[in-house]
């Protein structure tokens, strides 16, 4: 799980738990794969580092609700660190919102500016752990 992209953390869910799972077809969706059979939209994040709670943008947590809805889906939130998987029903979370102006722009595409986010922080508990080193 060391070094882990979203393609190699989606591989292992698809292995190990969503055997149906398949990637969205738009890169820019707000979600990253689906389970036909479970009704799971998935949003998938990689971390080079392990925290004991994993940030959560407002804005992803808003758009994935809202497709969901449309669709009658459950909005899964997966993260990998160093030290294991873990996941989050987003119907059964309540996050409790801050702004904070100390994360990057985006993981991605090198824009390593900071903005002011609206985020919260979802606590690893025993039953969001999928897999743990």
């Amino acid at each position: 799980m060391h070094n882990w992209n979203e393609q190699d953390l989606f591989l292992w869910l698809k292995e190990n738990i969503y055997k149906d799972l398949v990637m969205s077809k738009n890169q820019m969706s707000r979600w990253d794969c689906y389970s036909p059979q479970f009704k799971h939209r998935i949003e998938l994040k990689c971390r080079t580092k392990h925290f004991n709670e994993m940030l959560l943008e407002k804005k992803k947590y808003d758009s994935m609700l809202q497709e969901c809805e449309k669709h009658l889906d459950i909005p899964i939130y997966v993260n990998s660190t160093p030290r294991g998987i873990y996941f989050w029903n987003l119907l059964k979370v309540e996050p409790e919102w801050e702004t904070n102006s100390k994360n990057p722009a985006s993981t991605h595409f090198s824009l390593r500016y900071k903005i002011s986010k609206e985020v919260s922080y979802l606590r690893i508990e025993p039953h969001n752990i999928l897999r743990e080193l």
